[in-house]
């Protein structure tokens, strides 16, 4: 399934770089973020997984808010 989440709070485009490296990282995730666009597109394999992403976004990224 495909999500496409909107979001505030990066600050650069080398933090959502290194952000959307760890989201890929998780089983059944495929990220790509637009730091310009503030827009991250997400392939997930189960809609339990969004939870795991978000959570993720929140610890690195302290100031991170998805606008859904």
């Amino acid at each position: 399934m495909t999500k496409i989440i909107r979001f505030k709070g990066i600050d650069c485009a080398n933090c959502a770089a290194k952000l959307e490296k760890k989201i890929n990282k998780i089983e059944g995730v495929e990220a790509t973020i637009s730091f310009v666009a503030g827009k991250m597109m997400l392939e997930l394999k189960d809609e339990a997984l969004l939870e795991k992403v978000l959570n993720l976004c929140k610890k690195e990224e302290p100031d991170f808010e998805a606008i859904i």
